[in-house]
C-alpha cells in the first residue's frame, strides 16, 4: 500500500470517467442533431400538408396529390431519423470503460482498507510499530552496560 498506488488508481478512475462522459456526450450530441433535423423535416412535411390543403381548396386535382405525397414522405423520413437517434450508444466502448471504472474503484477501495487497517493498528497498538526499532536499541544498551567503565588517568 502506498500513496503512489492510490494516486495511480485515482488517475485511472478519473480517465475512465472522462471516457464514459465523452462517449455519452457524443451520443447525446449526435442524437440531438438528428432530432433537430427530424423536427425540421417534420416541419417541412407539415408545411407540405398545409400546402396540399390549400391546393385542395383552390383546385381539386393535380398539385394536391403531389404536395400530400411529399408531406407524407417527409414524415416518414422524420420518423426514421427519430428511430436512429433513439439507439443506445455502442455497447463495446461503454462496457469496456465501465469495466475499467469498476476495477479502478475496487483498487482504490482495497488501498483505502489497507491504509485504514494500518492506521487503526498503529492507533490501537502504538508500541507495535516501535517494536522493530526497540530490539536493536535494547541490544546496544545491554552491550554498553557490560563494558567496564573506563578509568580516568
Amino acid at each position: 500500500m502506498s500513496t503512489e498506488n492510490i494516486i495511480k488508481h485515482l488517475r485511472v478512475l478519473w480517465r475512465t470517467d472522462r471516457i464514459i462522459a465523452d462517449i455519452r456526450l457524443r451520443h447525446l450530441l449526435i442524437g440531438l442533431g438528428l432530432r433537430v433535423f427530424a423536427a425540421l423535416i417534420a416541419t417541412f412535411g407539415l408545411l407540405m400538408l398545409e400546402l396540399s390543403a390549400y391546393f385542395a381548396l383552390v383546385q381539386i386535382w393535380g398539385a394536391i396529390v403531389a404536395a400530400a405525397i411529399l408531406g407524407a414522405i417527409n414524415f416518414v423520413i422524420a420518423a426514421m431519423l427519430f428511430v436512429v437517434a433513439a439507439r443506445p450508444p455502442s455497447g463495446r466502448e461503454i462496457e469496456l470503460a465501465n469495466e475499467i471504472h469498476g476495477a479502478a474503484i475496487e483498487a482504490v477501495q482495497l488501498e483505502a482498507r489497507t491504509l485504514h487497517a494500518q492506521v487503526t493498528g498503529t492507533i490501537h497498538h502504538p508500541l507495535s510499530g516501535l517494536l522493530p526499532l526497540l530490539a536493536p536499541l535494547v541490544a546496544i544498551a545491554v552491550k554498553s552496560l557490560r563494558k567496564p567503565p573506563v578509568a580516568p588517568p
